[in-house]
């Protein structure tokens, strides 16, 4: 017995519907590209999830103001460009963190304008530490030899 659930299958209609797109938008989209083209021909023809997706991904980000060139590239699996940093405009709210490393030293780090989430950012803290300590380590070692050598 086969208990597997097949595929949502739907019309232009529906999947309009689902996306929240006009016809005509996705019909557009389709034709330059953005959207593949459903399986059948004309009133057979029929879209999956994986058109849902694509779908409303192009809504996402045309609404972000991405033009339609950019979404192409990036539903065809170009990387997506890395944002450049915004100025801080008054009244704008950040959240930073701030690390002490040791005495005089602390790292300041805006975790979302980094791109990092609480693993990278302890992970960034623990390497930032080790390396403090390495250098502690090893400068006075220097100091002596740089002594020793006069």
């Amino acid at each position: 017995m086969n208990n597997s659930v097949p595929a949502p299958s739907y019309s232009l209609t529906e999947l309009c519907s689902l996306a929240d797109v006009p016809l005509r938008t996705a019909r557009y989209y389709v034709q330059i590209g953005l959207v593949d083209r459903p399986q059948g021909e004309t009133r057979a023809a029929h879209y999956d999830g994986h058109h849902l997706e694509q779908l409303l991904q192009a809504r996402k980000w045309a609404a972000a103001g991405v033009s339609l060139e950019r979404i192409r590239g990036l539903l065809h699996g170009e990387p997506p460009p890395v944002p450049s940093p915004q100025p801080s405009l008054p009244g704008t709210v950040e959240v930073r963190s701030h690390i002490t490393v040791a005495q005089g030293i602390e790292l300041v780090v805006e975790p979302a304008r980094a791109g990092l989430d609480p693993a990278q950012l302890r992970a960034l803290v623990r390497g930032a530490v080790e390396l403090y300590g390495r250098l502690t380590d090893v400068l006075p070692r220097q100091k002596q030899q740089g002594e020793d050598d006069v």
